[in-house]
């Protein structure tokens, strides 16, 4: 999500140039996923849109990553039980991938001059989530959200916030907030109880 910020003048003066990345021939997923983060942050650049959204796969995953030496589907081994420690060693190492790209996609945002000694990951929050916490038994609390870039200067960075309980809509509220969009609720307002104030 970006900031709102004068970006067209300041590209200008910096010199920016609002080119579409190279697309190449390749149709594989490591390629394609790194092509959709290019392009989302060319977007940004050139102030094409405000906020960009990434879905790796589906919640039931097909994907096999063969390139990590993975035979089964990601969905497939999501189920398999805690004991299963070939599996969970397979999680794991996709999970590290999947952070891998996500350090690609901050470092490229972060190699943007967005003017006034700010980079364009300082004016960007980029927000990391799962739809469940757990696979193998579809828990949906002690879910883990990732966020990096302060928005501005809105949220606090470099920080591990623990929030037992706080319905995820309140972090979407505090979204809203960090972009300017005024009210306090987001989503079904039962499971809804504002912004929270740990993030600012």
């Amino acid at each position: 999500i970006r900031a709102s910020t004068d970006t067209a003048s300041r590209l200008d003066d910096a010199g920016g140039a609002c080119e579409a990345p190279t697309r190449g021939d390749d149709t594989d997923y490591e390629r394609l996923t790194r092509l959709q983060m290019d392009m989302m942050v060319a977007a940004l650049k050139c102030d094409l849109t405000r906020v960009t959204t990434l879905q790796w796969s589906t919640g039931q995953s097909g994907v096999r990553f063969s390139w990590l030496g993975h035979d089964r589907s990601h969905h497939s081994m999501s189920h398999d039980g805690d004991s299963n420690t070939d599996s969970q060693n397979k999680l794991a190492a996709i999970d590290r991938w999947y952070m891998e790209q996500l350090a690609y996609l901050l470092g490229a945002l972060d190699a943007v001059d967005d003017g006034d000694d700010k980079t364009l990951l300082d004016n960007t929050v980029v927000l990391l989530v799962n739809e469940i916490g757990k696979g193998n038994n579809h828990v949906f609390s002690r879910m883990p959200y990732l966020m990096a870039g302060s928005c501005g200067g809105f949220f606090r960075t470099g920080r591990k916030v623990t929030l037992d309980g706080v319905p995820h809509g309140n972090l979407f509220v505090s979204l809203k907030h960090a972009m300017g969009v005024p009210g306090d609720s987001f989503g079904d307002p039962d499971f809804c109880t504002g912004p929270i104030s740990a993030l600012t």
